[in-house]
């Protein structure tokens, strides 16, 4: 008859899963605390496990989405490439520009205003000459009665 053993597997089995476990909470606060970008891959190269294990993970699957989604930056802060960015002396050009831009606005503005200016008080002018006298010259032929 055979001796069932079978205990000392499970116990293996049981020391080699709470290791993976540690092994990849440690990772994953060595990652946080060392501000790396957090995903399910980076974490599974760093604490030397499979994908699909931290996937299966529920407390690990949803600390690891925590952070990830904590440290998506936003769109504005999101960095422009070396090759993309504006200069400074190209920077202080576009603003010459934009500056120039505005005072010739401003002063077609000015202009504008002083047009409208004139025309309306020419036609006010000629509303005013044009228009009947408040008071008669003479007095009215037909006299109303009364109702």
């Amino acid at each position: 008859m055979r001796v069932d053993n079978s205990h000392h597997i499970i116990a293996a089995a049981r020391r080699r899963a709470t290791a993976t476990r540690r092994r990849a909470a440690a990772a994953l606060r060595r990652m946080d605390n060392d501000g790396q970008p957090i995903s399910f891959d980076a974490l599974a190269r760093e604490a030397k496990v499979s994908r699909s294990w931290l996937y299966s993970q529920p407390d690990l699957r949803a600390e690891v989405e925590r952070l990830r989604d904590r440290r998506i930056p936003s769109p504005a802060a999101r960095q422009v490439p070396d090759r993309q960015r504006a200069s400074v002396p190209s920077l202080r050009r576009r603003l010459e520009v934009a500056t120039q831009r505005n005072r010739e606005l401003e002063i077609e503005n000015q202009q504008l205003r002083e047009a409208l200016a004139i025309a309306l008080g020419e036609q006010r002018a000629s509303a005013i000459v044009g228009r009947p006298r408040d008071t008669p010259r003479s007095k009215s032929q037909t006299i109303i009665g009364p109702c």
